[in-house]
């Protein structure tokens, strides 16, 4: 329960494009694609072209902003 309410807020931008800043100061953006109690799936589009997903755990995000398509 400890990160409930940014687990309900990504759960509300599921499928929608936000930038994610962890506390390590490392910065990632695409789409949501998955959320659990544990983790957040961002699907991301490599410089290639393919598509690709990255895994941040709840507990390193420290900034969620929506982003405009």
């Amino acid at each position: 329960m400890k990160h409930q309410h940014v687990e309900n807020l990504l759960l509300r931008y599921r499928g929608d494009a936000v930038e994610i800043k962890a506390i390590s100061g490392c910065s990632y953006k695409g789409s949501v694609s998955d959320v659990t109690n544990d983790y957040v799936a961002l699907r991301v589009s490599n410089s290639s072209g393919e598509e690709d997903t990255i895994i941040v755990l709840l507990n390193a995000i420290e900034s969620i902003s929506p982003q405009r398509n």
